[in-house]
């Protein structure tokens, strides 16, 4: 009982000393430095397309008779891509030379009887009639047995074969595409809510390709559809400058990422990196301030448009040159003491 009691004594006495306040811990965080937002960049995924590209028909219906090119073989212009079987063709060329030598012959010896009055005038100038219009059939049909044969129009890859041998095709219907091994055009998809950069002089375009990394090319732009079929964006082509083809070949099919770079029209604005933002559930939309004795301050923002892979403008709520923290926005306090991680 004795043991009991000292125990108990000896117990009070060690809860009854007072202990020493722990120190506060001080949450460690990363900042950044807001900056001017004098220019904005936009990326958007891309791929090179051919400059020259043809979808290659004959423009009379008929059996294939040849295609002595494979996809993917290099052609140069003029070369024979594919055959149609001409026979009928070379039939109707046939008669049609007979008659056209016919009337040439009829239209001659009209015209040497007409010299010595033996005909009349009307008679021979019918004569002349028949003969042009023989001469103009004949032609035609020339042109339809040149019309047999499918010839490069231009120097360039055989992308793709539509038809084999011996199968029967309709006018107009494809064979063969053609592409030039080589571009210098790029196309991408711009929402609609950046159409209005197209027409602004501050804008400017770069090219990155997935094959290049590192180099950045000029481009311009070159065209643009003002409409959409599908809602899914416009369709943007930009013309790549590339100072030196020999050592960088940009080939169709390349994909690439292009940078719009414009100047902000907002001039007071600044640019913070999407993770200093909190904008929770609840509503309201605000970030971490640093002052000088390194506490943080919760301010209010207006935010502007995205840019880059990981930026926004902030139009109303931090000047430039002011401490925002980067990581950890939503665990702190308003007024709570922090630490600078470097």
């Amino acid at each position: 009982m004795r043991i009991t009691l000292l125990y108990a004594t000896l117990c009070l006495s060690v809860c009854c000393v007072p202990r020493e306040p722990e120190p506060a811990s001080i949450r460690p965080v990363k900042v950044t430095v807001a900056a001017g937002a004098a220019s904005i960049d936009k990326n958007f995924a891309g791929m090179a397309t051919p400059d020259d590209a043809v979808n290659l028909a004959f423009k009379l219906s008929g059996q294939v008779r040849d295609i002595p090119v494979a996809q993917g073989e290099s052609v140069k212009k003029g070369a024979l891509l594919a055959e149609l079987d001409p026979r009928d063709v070379e039939l109707q060329v046939s008669a049609t030379r007979s008659a056209y030598e016919e009337a040439r012959s009829q239209q001659q010896r009209m015209q040497r009887l007409l010299e010595h009055q033996a005909v009349s005038r009307q008679e021979a100038e019918a004569a002349a009639t028949r003969y042009a219009q023989a001469r103009s059939t004949y032609e035609n049909t020339l042109d339809l047995l040149n019309d047999t044969r499918l010839r490069a129009p231009f120097a360039g890859v055989i992308e793709r074969k539509y038809v084999a041998n011996f199968e029967r095709v309709q006018a107009g219907q494809s064979v063969l595409r053609l592409v030039a091994p080589e571009t210098t055009t790029v196309e991408f998809t711009l929402p609609e809510s950046g159409l209005v950069l197209l027409g602004d002089t501050a804008t400017h375009f770069s090219v990155t390709f997935d094959n290049y990394r590192g180099r950045d090319f000029a481009a311009r732009l070159k065209d643009y559809a003002k409409t959409s079929s599908d809602a899914s964006g416009f369709p943007v082509s930009l013309t790549v400058e590339n100072p030196d083809p020999g050592r960088y070949r940009i080939s169709p099919g390349m994909s690439c990422t292009i940078t719009l770079r414009r100047s902000d029209t907002v001039t007071d604005a600044v640019s913070l990196p999407v993770s200093a933002i909190c904008a929770p559930a609840d509503g309201g939309t605000w970030v971490w301030v640093v002052d000088a004795d390194n506490r943080v301050e919760r301010r209010d923002v207006v935010l502007g448009e995205l840019f880059g892979s990981d930026r926004v403008t902030i139009l109303r709520g931090v000047a430039p040159g002011e401490r925002v923290v980067t990581a950890g926005v939503y665990r702190l306090r308003d007024g709570e003491k922090v630490r600078i991680l470097k």
